[in-house]
């Protein structure tokens, strides 16, 4: 059964009179992929963009599906990432010309996918309203390297050009003294600069810091024709939140309101003119306060599959809302960042980095685990003469640091997972350890014994196989005790857990395994020569 397909507003739609495979092929995007990563706070950009590349293998790998106008889905695929390698090395002419034809999202993941340099040269050969247009759409770290590049009257023009909440989104992640002279030189529209100075008062990483306060307030006693009217007031072109807040004003205090309840633009279209907000508003709102972390926030959003999150303040006013592509946009920013870290390097990062800004980047990290190591050596060397001895000790070295190694690094990727989501602070700290020892002593205790009975029939004597064990034994529980300690100490000190775990973990354990190791060897190399 062949099926029409058409490509509108970024959504694969399928429609058929019967069965449609076409339309199960879709289901199972949404229900397998797209479905999951919204609850991972991925982009709507992010999801279209995946829907759409699993939708062109289907078909390409097929060929079976009749299609309506889906050349544009698969020009759109492939456009971004042809322009992307024919600007790598263009000329300026070329250039622009290829950018006056492209549209603002192909540039945007064009810049995205080309070193920061060449990006920010493009970015400079945009007019201004192309220019916002792109800024808009790039991911955060490339749009605030961008801004810094531009002087603060052509920064300031640019966001004007912007809807209000997506020039307060780049505003407020300007250094604090350019926010400064934009509000103090009043550089930004009334509406930008309002939304800047109400998240100015949370610090970052707060849902206050990313709630904005473009939306639209109800009060309870209009009537829905009433309520109706006061929302064809808006600006069209204002780009505000769907969902309707009912807020109740402070005796005294105009600008201060209390939520009330929430209700949609249907509720009011459907309900009698003259029925009352108060009567039609779902009452049982979930908010959240502004001084909570952005982590809490994102994981209310995702559990109740909310389009925005009010923010209260500490007196339970309503302050602003959190519009759920704002928030998904961050912790995809989040996620990219810290996730691609390990062992000291940023795999992303490195991607735009020159090889002296790459080594320069990671040699910080391996030096410091170099100069840990070289404890390591030391104690080698300070029992030197059980090694000469006792040559078969040399072959369990490897053994014991290898397996003591793995889990350390597993309790490190645990403990970072807890760190960066919020769930593990200084209070949990012995409560981890704990755990994490109760763990690792299990698991030494069996590899122990293995690797000691190894040992024993190896050498052909049971204490060389009870030196094997035990300090095969003490290394895994010193890397376990590392793992789950580094991480919590390195996020307290400022340090990213990521990236500090992996080195240093593996370097404390091989000096304490390799140290009582050769200690137990020396007791007892009476009865192991």
């Amino acid at each position: 059964m062949a099926a029409s397909c058409r490509f509108r507003t970024g959504i694969l739609r399928c429609t058929a009179d019967n069965q449609c495979s076409t339309g199960k092929w879709l289901g199972r995007v949404v229900t397998e992929m797209v479905m999951p990563i919204i609850d991972k706070s991925i982009t709507k950009r992010s999801i279209k963009i995946i829907t759409q590349e699993y939708w062109n293998d289907k078909l390409l790998a097929t060929g079976s599906v009749t299609t309506y106008r889906s050349n544009s889905l698969m020009t759109k695929k492939l456009s971004w990432k042809q322009l992307a390698g024919h600007l790598k090395n263009a000329s300026e002419d070329t250039t622009r010309q290829a950018l006056a034809k492209a549209v603002s999202t192909d540039i945007a993941l064009t810049m995205e996918a080309l070193p920061q340099g060449r990006a920010i040269s493009l970015f400079s050969m945009l007019e201004e309203r192309p220019a916002a247009e792109v800024l808009s759409s790039l991911e955060a770290g490339l749009s605030n390297k961008i801004l810094s590049q531009l002087s603060i009257d052509k920064t300031a023009a640019i966001l004007n050009l912007l809807p209000a909440r997506d020039a307060a989104n780049l505003a407020i992640e300007a250094p604090p003294k350019r926010i400064k002279q934009y509000l103090k030189d009043d550089l930004l529209q009334a509406a930008v600069a309002q939304d800047v100075k109400a998240r100015l008062n949370y610090p970052k990483g707060s849902a206050g810091r990313l709630m904005t306060t473009q939306f639209i307030r109800l009060h309870i006693y209009l009537s829905a024709e009433d309520a109706l009217a006061e929302i064809r007031k808006t600006d069209s072109a204002a780009h505000v939140p769907e969902d309707l807040y009912a807020v109740k004003k402070e005796k005294g205090h105009a600008s201060h309101v209390h939520l009330q309840g929430v209700i949609s633009i249907r509720d009011l279209l459907m309900a009698d003119p003259k029925a009352k907000v108060e009567t039609l508003m779902a009452t049982k709102v979930i908010s959240i306060a502004a001084n909570a972390s952005e982590v809490d926030a994102a994981a209310l959003m995702a559990k109740h599959k909310f389009m925005t999150l009010p923010v209260t303040d500490k007196d339970g006013f309503l302050t602003g809302v959190i519009p759920a592509d704002d928030l998904m946009q961050l912790i995809v920013d989040r996620l990219r960042s810290r996730y691609s870290k390990a062992v000291g390097t940023d795999a992303e990062a490195m991607e735009h980095l020159s090889p002296f800004q790459a080594a320069r980047k990671r040699v910080p990290w391996l030096l410091g685990t170099m100069f840990i190591e070289l404890m390591a050596g030391t104690v080698i060397s300070h029992f030197d003469g059980v090694l000469k001895k006792v040559i078969l000790l040399a072959s369990f070295m490897p053994v014991i640091s290898a397996i003591s190694g793995n889990v350390g690094l597993q309790a490190a990727a645990i403990t970072v997972r807890a760190v960066d989501s919020g769930t593990a602070n200084r209070k949990d700290l012995w409560p981890s350890l704990r755990k994490e020892i109760a763990t690792a002593l299990l698991m030494a205790a069996v590899c122990g014994f293995v690797l000691g009975i190894i040992g024993a029939v190896w050498s052909k004597h049971l204490p060389f196989g009870m030196v094997i064990g035990g300090a095969l034994t003490c290394s895994m529980l010193t890397a376990g005790m590392m793992g789950t300690i580094i991480p919590m100490i390195s996020k307290r000190m400022g340090f990213d857990p990521a990236t500090t775990a992996g080195p240093f973990e593996t370097a404390f354990q091989d000096v304490v395994g390799f140290a009582v190791f050769l200690w137990l060897a020396t007791l007892l190399q009476q009865w192991i020569s």
